[in-house]
């Protein structure tokens, strides 16, 4: 009788276990589905922040980079920015009333009446960017509107006019192409399916951004750090950073947000290293009493991100990097999939 009823609980308990353990895979699987779900990223900055260039790191990393076809497009844009870029020098040359050599006057006269890069248009440009005038107009850009990567390809003029030119990934990296609409990118980091979104930062493109808001995983914001003494193109009285600043508050504060993970990507650090030796933060900042030195800045300017953004709700991510170093935008990536796998966790109930 003792037999009977001794095999009957472990009859019984056994198939408990099954039931936990039938219970447990299930949970598991429904788990797995919800992980297999498109992760939805969307990057926001404004204008020239770097977001796009954080979409092209990603397609380099985890997509099959880029083809010929679309190297060959870029090859166009980047010959004719080339155009572009010196005459704006030359132009910011006579408002800023640099001087440069006499023998390159004939140069700078005549440059304007060229539209494409040829063989005479190269030879104007690797001339005239060799002046130290030109270098001293670059110097000053803070006072006119010119890209930071327009010396990039200034001092890669000689390469970039061969007739078989081919842009490299670090070209593509650094050509600029203002983002209008919106730009998805589609791929898949540890198994998983992301999407990309990537949005226009200037303020005509800003109001397309509340149509992108729904389904967000994880937002990641980019700010050009190098901007803290220019001004917008839209608005020459708005110092770039506090626009930044600005909009970040009204963004990470947007309802959509409020229990979203956020990661902040202070960029261009590279040409922040070196700006800030020379150029106080009081020209964003008028109250800042903190050494001028790289790492009191960055601090304070994280602070300044941190207050606007803390909420028990998130967390927020700061990194400093520099969205054209493949390396350094590498170990963010593995910081942005961590985060997004903590946050599918959570939604399971794992975590």
């Amino acid at each position: 009788m003792g037999n009977i009823s001794h095999k009957k609980k472990l009859k019984k308990d056994k198939l408990k276990e099954q039931t936990l353990n039938n219970m447990i895979n299930l949970r598991m699987e429904k788990q797995n589905e919800k992980l297999k779900k498109t992760i939805k990223i969307i990057t926001l900055g404004t204008g020239e922040s770097g977001k796009s260039t954080f979409l092209k790191q990603l397609s380099l990393l985890y997509s099959k980079g880029f083809e010929k076809s679309s190297r060959e497009v870029y090859a166009t844009t980047i010959q004719n920015n080339l155009i572009i870029y010196m005459k704006i020098l030359l132009r910011a040359i006579e408002e800023l009333g640099i001087k440069i050599r006499q023998e390159n006057t004939q140069y700078s006269k005549s440059f304007f009446s060229f539209d494409d890069l040829t063989t005479q248009s190269l030879k104007a440009i690797i001339q005239l960017w060799s002046d130290p005038g030109l270098k001293e107009a670059y110097e000053r850009r803070a006072e006119f509107q010119l890209p930071d990567m327009s010396q990039y390809f200034l001092d890669s003029a000689e390469r970039i006019g061969k007739n078989d030119y081919l842009p490299t990934d670090q070209d593509i990296l650094n050509c600029r192409i203002p983002t209008t609409g919106v730009n998805e990118l589609h791929i898949v980091v540890d198994d998983l399916p992301w999407t990309v979104v990537d949005v226009g930062g200037q303020r005509s493109e800003r109001r397309k951004w509340m149509h992108q808001f729904d389904g967000v995983s994880l937002v990641v914001y980019v700010v050009a750090l190098s901007e803290y003494d220019q001004q917008l193109f839209e608005d020459q009285t708005v110092n770039r950073l506090l626009e930044s600043l600005d909009l970040f508050a009204k963004t990470i504060n947007n309802g959509c947000f409020e229990n979203k993970n956020c990661v902040v990507l202070f960029n261009k650090v590279d040409i922040f290293k070196k700006k800030i030796r020379k150029v106080p933060l009081t020209k964003c900042f008028l109250h800042y009493t903190w050494e001028n030195d790289y790492q009191s800045t960055c601090k304070y300017i994280q602070e300044k991100f941190d207050k606007i953004g803390r909420n028990k709700k998130r967390v927020i991510f700061y990194h400093f990097t520099c969205a054209t170093d493949t390396e350094s935008m590498r170990g963010v990536f593995d910081v942005v999939s961590s985060t997004i796998l903590q946050n599918q966790l959570n939604v399971g109930g794992y975590l």
